[in-house]
């Protein structure tokens, strides 16, 4: 398994570096590759349960943009979104650390270095009670979706099948293999929805 940016990811696949690939950004533009929506995901806001809006259900853009903050490289996990969210209200937030690691960024909002902005999956198994508070905010950013890939035209042998299958029970087999088919005449060969 590599870890990359979406554009590493991909370039992994067509130069046949990789049977399959993950990513929430921009590999699902890549006219190379057939990609499947895998699963939809929010961010939360995370931070010490000390901190004054950890007492805040519903936190504001502009609330956010007065604080330090840190999340995600601008290729990972859905930062675009993010940064959108800012630029739509032309708030100029102060993101003080930036990392591909969402455990990276937990730890660094323990510390007090700044309220987080992680992917959910990233605080699923936090305890309730911890050193951490978390609010869900899909209202503030809207949701993500995290795509599969593979490169058109690869053979894909029987453990990507089953691989992908793992990772959410809409990939089965059969649908794998109808997309990754040629399309019929003006048909799509990747037209496929959560």
């Amino acid at each position: 398994m590599h870890q990359g940016t979406p554009e590493q990811v991909a370039r992994l696949l067509l130069d046949d570096g990789a049977d399959i690939g993950m990513a929430s950004e921009t590999i699902h533009e890549v006219e190379q590759l057939v990609t499947l929506p895998c699963y939809e995901w929010q961010h939360v806001l995370v931070m010490p349960a000390s901190h004054p809006l950890a007492a805040v259900e519903r936190p504001t853009l502009e609330q956010l943009a007065e604080q330090p903050l840190v999340s995600y490289q601008s290729a990972f996990t859905g930062r675009r979104r993010i940064d959108h969210a800012f630029a739509q209200r032309r708030l100029h937030p102060t993101f003080v650390l930036e990392a591909i690691d969402s455990d990276v960024l937990k730890t660094y909002v323990k510390l007090g270095l700044g309220i987080g902005i992680v992917a959910e999956m990233a605080v699923r198994d936090d305890p309730p009670g911890g050193e951490l508070v978390s609010r869900p905010a899909g209202y503030l950013f809207g949701s993500n979706v995290t795509h599969v890939a593979f490169k058109r035209g690869a053979y894909l042998r029987h453990f990507v099948y089953s691989f992908a299958e793992l990772l959410s029970d809409r990939l089965t087999r059969s649908l794998i293999m109808r997309t990754m088919s040629p399309p019929g005449p003006g048909a799509r060969g990747d037209d496929y929805e959560l």
